[in-house]
């Protein structure tokens, strides 16, 4: 043998492919989201801490963010769009933004993502 996968003797899509003729062009593939330059997107200067905790919930680790830098932001749709950044569950609880799970390194990467430029760690 050379190497060559040999061919079927009997192609049974050979007559189907006669009858239907040219196929249409498929669909285009999807562009992916233009977003804004790191130039033009807004930033936000106020601080925001990132810490975890587990005191009061029953054992389980949540990741918080608060601070002045979130003060005058619409919280529940931070909240959606970091709980669907993350691929966690995300509420406000006052004027912080709890997301489930210890991921305070993630979290401040996606809060860096949409703009907050000084975002500090916790313990």
């Amino acid at each position: 043998m050379s190497g060559e996968t040999p061919k079927p003797a009997n192609n049974p899509f050979a007559a189907l492919r006669d009858k239907l003729g040219p196929l249409p062009a498929g669909p285009q593939p999807a562009s992916a989201p233009q977003q804004q330059p790191a130039a033009t997107q807004k930033r936000y200067t106020g601080r925001v801490t990132v810490r975890r905790e587990r005191t009061g919930r029953g054992g389980k680790a949540v990741t918080l963010a608060e601070g002045p830098g979130l003060s005058g932001h619409p919280l529940e749709k931070l909240a959606k769009e970091l709980a669907k950044a993350l691929g966690t569950g995300a509420r406000v609880e006052g004027t912080s933004i709890v997301v489930q799970g210890d991921q305070p390194d993630r979290l401040a990467a996606a809060l860096e993502e949409r703009g907050f430029a000084n975002v500090t760690r916790g313990n």
